[in-house]
């Protein structure tokens, strides 16, 4: 365990936590590559490495193919997994439950409604007013859950059990929307809540980037203050903490995260469960070192997700959310078995 302190910061590393970053980072370029290659038109991974570095291949198709169709698309993809893994990650601390999640707890329905909503009732709204909504949405349950769970402080159960209901209140209403709205609107918004980076280009990769930049380092910062969160209030009232200001600040750079996600690819479930918890069977649950390893973790799952998605019945495309879930649904229900047993 090495040691690094200024006066703003204190941070603590396993040893462990480098070399499995690497590692990690190593299977996520893998999984890029691979997903830039695979589609109803192949390139071969020699001719990938020589169009990134700008050498010619003989072929002038394989620079729009990667470069225009297939790159922004799943760097797109890699980055929301990152954002939806760190999202969860911090969800799981500040609740000290591992079944929490973005798209459990209902910041992602949040901006579901909020989407929706701007796709069935204003479908002639210019492209930006999509993504704002999604991020306005999720910012608006966020702090309704946090306001209906505040009892003089903030209780983690109430947070979760406030976004489950808060959750099924929104999923009602986006139904509802479906129901009424034009087929064609309908259909746009059904794409978008299956979760799914299709038709992503560099404008979507490059809007999301700054939400990344900024947030993900302010989430590593943070970590320290999460760890004496993820003690009970009592115990980091007691160790000094500021309790209420530290969860506040943590609950804003998850909410960005996820939501900033969301607005780019629709509602991509149970990243932000999995990737957590995956990691915590590798490097332990401080979250210095669970923090960037989820990050990493979710990035691949993504991709990962959005290949099946494109291999498994080409040349129809299932959206990546629609992976996920597939995987997490029975994830969730073998945490909730577990947890069952284990009380």
């Amino acid at each position: 365990m090495s040691d690094w302190r200024s006066p703003v910061l204190s941070f603590r590393l396993d040893q462990r936590v480098p070399a499995i970053a690497a590692l990690l980072l190593a299977l996520g370029l893998a999984a890029i590559v691979l997903n830039v290659g695979r589609g109803e038109y192949p390139i071969a991974v020699l001719d990938i490495v020589k169009t990134l570095f700008g050498i010619n291949t003989g072929n002038p198709d394989h620079a729009f193919v990667i470069h225009t169709l297939r790159l922004p698309r799943t760097l797109v993809a890699f980055m929301v997994g990152v954002a939806l893994a760190i999202s969860g990650a911090i969800f799981q601390g500040l609740t000290r439950n591992p079944l929490a999640d973005p798209s459990i707890i209902g910041i992602n329905t949040g901006a579901s409604l909020a989407a929706v909503s701007v796709i069935v009732l204003f479908p002639s709204a210019p492209v930006y007013a999509l993504p704002f909504s999604a991020f306005t949405g999720a910012a608006l349950m966020a702090a309704l859950i946090y306001g209906l769970a505040w009892n003089r402080g903030s209780s983690p159960i109430l947070l979760i059990l406030m976004g489950i209901g808060l959750s099924a209140i929104a999923s009602a209403f986006t139904s509802l929307l479906i129901t009424f709205g034009s087929i064609h609107d309908v259909s746009q918004a059904l794409v978008w809540l299956a979760g799914s980076v299709y038709g992503r280009t560099w404008e979507q990769a490059i809007a999301l980037l700054p939400w990344l930049v900024i947030f993900v380092p302010i989430a590593f910062g943070l970590a320290r203050h999460l760890n004496v969160l993820n003690l009970g209030e009592d115990i980091a009232k007691g160790l000094g903490s500021r309790v209420e200001w530290h969860r506040g600040l943590l609950v804003i750079v998850a909410v960005a995260l996820a939501g900033a996600a969301v607005a780019t690819a629709g509602s991509i479930g149970f990243v932000g469960l999995i990737a957590p918890h995956l990691g915590r069977q590798i490097v332990g649950s401080r979250h210095e070192g669970l923090l960037p390893i989820s990050a990493l973790i979710g990035g691949v799952i993504v991709v990962l997700a959005d290949f099946v998605g494109r291999a498994a019945f080409a040349p129809i495309e299932l959206p990546c959310g629609v992976v996920t879930a597939a995987i997490g649904a029975p994830f969730f229900l073998y945490l909730l078995i577990r947890k069952r047993q284990g009380s």
